[in-house]
Formats: structure tokens, C-alpha cells, sequence
């Protein structure tokens, strides 16, 4: 009978002490699990090849405690899960989590339950393993059995499960339970016609094609479990890339005699003095007033206006003006900001409304406002957090209602728009700004309740007083 195991991943190993306590250890770095029972910690010790969930499920105090144990490490991310016929049998299928708070849960399927594969759904080779994702999914699937590709190729049909099940072993339906429950798969109703893209999720999720979606998931922070930013992965491979490329060869006609030495207005000084600052002055933080006038400068709204119908029978359709250039004049970037400390203006987080030139507060805990502020120090490299975080994000149906394709190209353009803009602001006004690489959607969408495929971060940028090196005597 097929089972589900959790397993330590990540070539971690539980230390265990004499007074009980329990710590996950890889190399030097260690977390603590907590203190646990004799018998609890002599069940643990079965998470290195697989602890099925039936060993743990029932309600003795033994079980409650090793459950605790479980899912103190699955919040960790220090688990995956396998799928077996029996505990000593090869792995069926590995479930790796991309988000701390999955947990294998099966969907029940009925013998006349109609279900299709999801459009963001794609098998893929990951070294020499086959893995199995969505965007969408809060876990990847590592294919053990290469008999379960034919399955889901099956699947790009609408397909009653009944028919299926007497092709496919026990495990196979367990595994298509998982894969409903993770969103990889979809069940269809009788108003749900052949499972096409209009028939999955909502009206927001109906604009995203699957390029844009995998992308916005894979290149951030928050729905994906590998490594983000400095990783260095390649260093031992290839060699780095020069700084300024070789030039072609053929004649070169010298600009330098054409330029001038003492330009006349402020703003090629204003470029080149434009730089990164990591390092910010708390005692003497950025004020309101200064807040208020940078973001004047830099992301207002000046106007509003409307076209006539692109189409026959179409809509209306509303546009802005801003001091920064947009794609289509979609304007789909919001302001997000998480203040640690300005003077004048309460710690917390906040929507800059561009059209009323206003901040609203948001209700966000502290404990998100720490781990958002702290997760941008760690993405600078700086040695402390910036006075004001600001989260660029965009409403992705603003530009997706329109452009096919290419609609999350266009919002990364935006981005570097309006970061330049940024940073020139905050150049003029002898403010400190700094682009940021990484973004944490997961977080983002916590601190504002929003769907992450509704409105999601894409950008963010630390702002504040950069501190004045000391003069050495």
C-alpha cells in the first residue's frame, strides 16, 4: 500500500542531545528543534531514510510529539517527502517544498471526477532527475517512475479518473491526488468545458500567460527553494566576463574631441554623481517633508486622461502621467513602503496613493516588517537596515490586458525606468539610494493579503541619509 514519508533533505542530520533536545545540523550551521521524549527521539531517527506519516498520525502523546518534531522541521524547509509502495522500496516520487508552509495533502478523486493538467504546469530535466512544477505549486515532484510521464501526457485531455484508474497502479493516484491539491492538476465541472486557459483560476490568473508566470515565480524570493543572488554557482566553470567588452575591429572615429569638458546644465553631473549608498545615518534619518518631496519628484501622478476604444464594442480605457517613463503609459507600478525610521512618520508599513499624493498605513505585523527589512540589509550586503524600503509592485493585468508575450518584459522595463528615477531624486536631493536585486512575493503577499498573481513585488530600493565617513585625524 503506497505511503507518504517525510524525509530530511538537503544532506542535513539530527543531532541529538542527553536532555532531549534536537537540532538539524549541516556543517556549521545548526537549528534547534526543541527538547522531545526518549521514544520520540528514537522515532526521529527514521527521518534519514523516511518516517511515513501513518507512524505519527494517531493521538497518543508519542505521535503528538514526533508530529511536533515533523513539522517544526517542515517549516524549517528541512524536508521532502517520498512516495513509496513500501518504505524499502525505490522512491516513486521525491516532493520537494518551495514554500515553508507546504505539506502533502491529497485531494479525493472520485471514479467520475474530470481532471486536466494545468496550463502552468511543465516536466523538465534537472540534472539527471525529471521534476514535475507549477509556478503555482507550493512543491516540485521528482519522477522516480519514467511510466508516470505517459500518465501525465494522458492528462493534457480532459480525462475521467475512472478510466485512468484501471491503468494505473495505487501509487500513481495517490501521486494525481497530490498533484490536484498542489493546483498542478485542475478538476472540471460541467461548466468547465475542455480545461483551457479561461477555465482556470480567476479573471487575474486568465491574463498571465505560462512564460511570465514561471518567470516572476523563478526569479524571486518566496514560491521557489533554490539558491537567489550571489551564488557564484559557475565560478569553478567559466571564467567572469571582462568589465567593458574588447572592441570590434575596423576604424574607430574618436568621440572624445566632440564632447564638451564642462557640460552646461546640471543633469550630466547629476548622472555621474549618482551612486549606490548601503550605509545610512540613524541619527539623523530621512524626514516626512524630504519623503514627501521625493517622492513628488520621482512618482506622482501629474495627469489623467482617456482613449476612445482600441476595438469595435471596446471599452474605455484610463491612463496617467508620471514623472518616469512606462510602457503603453500602463502605469502599473505601485509604491510600497516599509519605514523603519523617518522622522516625522510612525514605523510601519505603507501605500503611496500616486493620484492623492497621500500614504495609507497597512496593517502588517512586526514581525513581517522585521523580516522584510532584514531580508533587504541581507540583499545589500549592508551593515544595517535601510531607513525606508520601498517594494515596487505592479498590477500585472494592467499591461497583460493589453500585451501578449511580452507583458512581463514590459514591467521589468518599468522597473529600471523608475529606479533610475529614483536614484536621481534621492542624487539631488543628497539622500542615499540603493537598487535592490531580490524580492520575497510570498512575504509581500502575507503583508498585503494580495493574491501574488494579482499584484506582486518586481522591484525594491532602499532610501535614506547616507551616513558621512568619519575624518580620520
Amino acid at each position: 500500500m503506497p505511503d507518504i514519508a517525510a524525509r530530511l533533505s538537503h544532506h542535513f542530520s539530527l543531532q541529538m542531545q542527553p536532555n532531549g533536545n534536537i537540532a538539524a545540523i549541516l556543517g556549521d550551521y545548526s537549528v534547534n528543534l526543541g527538547q522531545f521524549s526518549a521514544a520520540a527521539m528514537d522515532r526521529a531517527r527514521h527521518l534519514s531514510t523516511g518516517l511515513p506519516f501513518a507512524s505519527f498520525a494517531g493521538k497518543s502523546a508519542l505521535a503528538k510529539d514526533v508530529d511536533a518534531l515533523v513539522r517544526r522541521l517542515a517549516r524549517q524547509g528541512l524536508l521532502e517527502y517520498r512516495l513509496s509502495s513500501s518504505r524499502n522500496a525505490q522512491d516513486f516520487v521525491v516532493i520537494e517544498p518551495q514554500v515553508p508552509e507546504y505539506w502533502p495533502r491529497r485531494a479525493k478523486l472520485g471514479s467520475r471526477d474530470t481532471i486536466v493538467l494545468s496550463r502552468f504546469a511543465f516536466l523538465r530535466r534537472r540534472g539527471n532527475e525529471l521534476v514535475l512544477e507549477s509556478p503555482r505549486a507550493g512543491a516540485l515532484f521528482r519522477i522516480g517512475d519514467p511510466a508516470i510521464a505517459a500518465t501525465l501526457a494522458a492528462l493534457s485531455q480532459p480525462r475521467k479518473t475512472g478510466e485512468l484508474n484501471q491503468k494505473m497502479a495505487s501509487p500513481t493516484l495517490h501521486l494525481l491526488e497530490l498533484l490536484l491539491d498542489s493546483q498542478i492538476l485542475l478538476k472540471l465541472d460541467t461548466k468547465d468545458g475542455q480545461g483551457l486557459r479561461v477555465n482556470e483560476g480567476d479573471g487575474n490568473l486568465v491574463l498571465w500567460d505560462f512564460h511570465d508566470l514561471v518567470f516572476h515565480t523563478r526569479s524571486t524570493e518566496g514560491r521557489q527553494a533554490s539558491p537567489v543572488g550571489a551564488a557564484f554557482t559557475y565560478a569553478g566553470v567559466v571564467p567572469p566576463s571582462p568589465a567593458v567588452r574588447p572592441p570590434w575591429a575596423g576604424s574607430k572615429i574618436d568621440l572624445r574631441k566632440f564632447s564638451s569638458p564642462e557640460p552646461n546644465s546640471r543633469f550630466p553631473k547629476l548622472l555621474r554623481e549618482r551612486h549606490s549608498t548601503r550605509d545610512f545615518d540613524d541619527k539623523n534619518p530621512v524626514t516626512l517633508g524630504e519623503l514627501a518631496q521625493f517622492l513628488d519628484t520621482s512618482a506622482r501622478v501629474l495627469s489623467e486622461w482617456k482613449s476612445e476604444p482600441y476595438f469595435e464594442g471596446g471599452p474605455d480605457v484610463t491612463y496617467s502621467t508620471r514623472p518616469y517613463p512606462s510602457a503603453g503609459s500602463a502605469y502599473e507600478l505601485e509604491l510600497y513602503l516599509t519605514v523603519a525610521n523617518c522622522d516625522g512618520l510612525a514605523r510601519g508599513f505603507y501605500h503611496y496613493d500616486a493620484g492623492s499624493h497621500a500614504l495609507v498605513a497597512i496593517s502588517a505585523s512586526p514581525q513581517q516588517l522585521q523580516a522584510h527589512l532584514a531580508a533587504a540589509q541581507f540583499a545589500m550586503d549592508a551593515p544595517g537596515q535601510p531607513q525606508i524600503l520601498i517594494t515596487m509592485a505592479a498590477r500585472f493585468g494592467r499591461v497583460s490586458w493589453k500585451y501578449s508575450s511580452i507583458a512581463y518584459s514590459l514591467i521589468l522595463k518599468d522597473v529600471g525606468s523608475l529606479i533610475q528615477t529614483l536614484y536621481l531624486a534621492a542624487t539631488d536631493m543628497g539622500l542615499g539610494g540603493c537598487a535592490i536585486g531580490s524580492t520575497n512575493i510570498d512575504l509581500f503577499a502575507k503583508m498585503t493579503e494580495l493574491e501574488f498573481h494579482i499584484e506582486g513585488p518586481v522591484g525594491q530600493f532602499a532610501l535614506g541619509r547616507g551616513r558621512t565617513p568619519e575624518v580620520q585625524g
